[in-house]
C-alpha cells in the first residue's frame, strides 16, 4: 500500500513537473544593430515599420532601456549579465585580427538557458570574438547558429575588408557557408522561419537569438524598400530607412511563422538595439543628444520593447523603469522559470516591472568605464555624471528634411547648436544632467551641484576599482583569411 501511494505521489509531481515545463514561454530575442532612437515608427511616424510598430504598442515599450555605445560591449552584457568593464570587454569592439573573445570561463545565456531545457538557436551577428573556437556560439551554449562573426560585412556576398585582408565571414555552424548574392536580412529571416517551422511548440521550449545585421554599414538595401522613402533627398538616411523597412518585414515574416506554427500564443519577443544610432550613417536618435560611440543619451539609450500575448499582465504602455543591457540575463532566465539570487551578476531581474508594471529593480547603473579613453558614466535616480569626454559626436543631429518627416523639439534642438561649438573644445570635463527633467541633455548642472557631482564622483569610483583592463591586442596577421581559403576562420589563437 505505502509502495503504491509513493508511486502514485512521483506520478503526480512528475506530471506537474511535466505541466510546468511545458508551458514554459519560448523566447525570442531580436536586435537591431545600428538603430537609432528616432528610427522606429512608435517614435517617429514617418518610419515604416508597422509590424515592429503594432508588436511594441501592443507590448511594452521600454522607454529607459539603456545599451552599451557600441556593439561589442552590449552582446558581451546580454550573454553575461556583467558589465563590460567586469569582463574586459569595455573598450570598442574586438577587430578581425585580434586574438581575443568573451572570456570562456563566463557561462553565457544560452548555456543557463539549455540547463533549463530550452533548445537554443542563433541566427546572425556574433561579435564576441572566434579566434580560437572555444569562443564562438556553438560552443558557448548554442545548439545551431548560422550567421557571422565579426561585424560590418557586406549585405549580399558577407565578405569582411579589414586593412588589407579580405574574406568571407559566414558560417553554417561550424562550417563555410555560401549565400552569395543572397540579402541578409532576408538570408537571416528565412532560417528563423525555417527553425520555428522545424520545432515542436509543445516540446523543448525554444530559445531564439536574432541579432540581425541591418540596420549597420555598409549601407545596402533592395531597390524596392528604398524606394519607399522617394521623399527623402539624403541618400544614406533614403537607404538607411529602406534598410529598417527591410528590418521590419523579416520580423513579421518571423511573427507571422510564430502564429502559424502555434508558438505566438507562448512567446515572449524582445527587441533591443544594441547602440545608439550612428548619425554618420544615415541613422537618428533625435531629440537625444550625441550618438553611438558616445556616452551621450543618444548612444546609449536603446529602442525597446517586449511583447507577449499571455506572458504579460499589463500591456499597451509605455513604461519608464530604469534598465540596463545586463539586466536582460536575469530577467529572461525569471522569465524562462530559471533563479537568479546569489550568481554574482551586475544584472537584475526586471520581469516584474516588464510583466506587471511594477517599479525598475535599480536605482543606479554605469553607463561605462573606459581606461584607455578615458571617460566614464553613471546614472544615480535622475542624475547622469560624465567624466571625461563623452564622445567626438556630441550634438543633436536633425533628421534630413523631407516631405511627412516629424520632427520632435527641432527648434529649441536648433538653438542649442549654436552653443555646440564652444562646448566642443572642453569635453574633457565633468558633465552633471538630470535625465529626469532634461533627457536631451542641454544644461549642464555641474557647477550647480558640486554636492551631487561629488556623491556620484564617489560612486564611480568605487565602481572603477572593480575594474578588469580592456582585452585589446595588437592586431595579429596569422589571422588573415588568406591563411584559410579566403574565410575568416577560428583557430589561430
Amino acid at each position: 500500500m505505502a509502495g503504491a501511494f509513493w508511486e502514485l505521489t512521483v506520478f503526480i509531481l512528475l506530471g506537474c513537473a511535466s505541466q510546468v515545463w511545458a508551458t514554459r514561454p519560448h523566447i525570442v530575442f531580436i536586435v537591431a544593430d545600428d538603430l537609432g532612437w528616432n528610427d522606429v515608427g512608435w517614435h517617429n511616424p514617418a518610419m515604416i515599420t508597422p509590424n515592429l510598430d503594432r508588436l511594441a504598442r501592443e507590448g511594452v515599450i521600454l522607454n529607459s532601456s539603456y545599451v552599451q555605445p557600441m556593439c561589442t560591449p552590449s552582446r558581451s552584457a546580454w550573454m553575461t549579465g556583467h558589465y563590460p568593464f567586469h569582463t574586459g570587454m569595455e573598450h570598442w569592439v574586438i577587430v578581425p585580427t585580434q586574438a581575443t573573445g568573451l572570456p570562456q570561463y563566463y557561462t553565457l545565456l544560452p548555456q543557463r538557458l539549455k540547463l533549463l531545457g530550452y533548445q537554443t538557436h542563433m541566427v546572425g551577428k556574433w561579435h564576441l570574438g572566434f579566434c580560437d573556437w572555444g569562443y564562438t556560439p556553438t560552443y558557448r551554449g548554442f545548439d545551431s547558429f548560422l550567421g557571422y562573426y565579426e561585424g560590418m560585412e557586406y549585405y549580399y556576398n558577407h565578405t569582411r575588408v579589414f586593412n588589407t585582408m579580405s574574406g568571407v565571414d559566414f558560417r553554417e555552424n561550424e562550417k563555410p557557408a555560401d549565400y552569395n548574392g543572397t540579402y541578409s536580412t532576408h538570408l537571416f529571416a528565412k532560417r528563423a522561419v525555417d527553425i520555428i517551422s522545424q520545432t515542436d511548440p509543445n516540446g523543448d521550449p525554444l530559445f531564439l537569438y536574432l541579432p540581425f545585421q541591418a540596420v549597420h554599414l555598409p549601407l545596402q538595401v533592395p531597390k524596392q524598400y528604398e524606394d519607399m522613402y522617394s521623399t527623402i533627398h539624403d541618400q544614406n538616411r533614403r537607404v538607411y530607412c529602406g534598410m529598417m523597412s527591410a528590418l521590419d518585414e523579416a520580423v513579421g515574416n518571423i511573427t507571422n511563422a510564430l502564429d502559424k506554427n502555434g508558438f505566438l500564443d507562448n512567446t515572449i519577443i524582445i527587441f533591443t538595439a544594441d547602440n545608439g544610432g550612428p548619425t554618420y550613417a544615415g541613422a537618428n536618435n533625435m531629440p537625444l543628444r550625441g550618438g553611438k560611440v558616445t556616452l551621450w543619451e543618444g548612444g546609449t539609450k536603446g529602442a525597446a520593447f517586449v511583447y507577449s500575448k499571455t506572458h504579460l499582465n499589463k500591456t499597451g504602455y509605455v513604461n519608464t523603469g530604469m534598465m540596463h543591457a545586463v539586466d536582460w540575463f536575469p530577467t529572461i532566465l525569471s522569465a524562462a522559470g530559471g533563479v537568479t539570487d546569489g550568481q554574482g551578476l551586475d544584472g537584475v531581474d526586471q520581469w516584474d516591472m516588464i510583466s506587471a508594471g511594477t517599479s525598475s529593480a535599480r536605482e543606479e547603473f554605469v553607463y561605462n568605464i573606459d581606461p584607455l579613453i578615458p571617460n566614464a558614466a553613471i546614472r544615480m535616480g535622475d542624475y547622469k555624471l560624465i567624466l571625461g569626454s563623452p564622445g567626438v559626436f556630441h550634438g543633436w543631429y536633425p533628421v534630413p528634411n523631407f516631405e511627412g518627416e516629424i520632427h520632435t523639439n527641432i527648434t529649441s534642438d536648433m538653438d542649442a547648436l549654436s552653443a555646440t561649438a564652444s562646448l566642443s573644445s572642453s569635453l574633457n570635463q565633468t558633465l552633471l544632467f538630470n535625465i529626469a527633467e532634461d533627457p536631451t541633455e542641454h544644461h549642464d548642472l555641474s557647477q550647480k551641484y558640486p554636492d551631487i557631482v561629488s556623491k556620484l564622483r564617489m560612486r564611480l569610483e568605487e565602481h572603477w576599482k572593480s575594474l578588469v583592463p580592456p582585452r585589446n591586442p595588437p592586431l595579429d596577421a596569422k589571422g588573415d583569411p588568406a591563411n584559410f581559403g579566403g574565410y575568416w576562420t577560428p583557430g589561430w589563437c
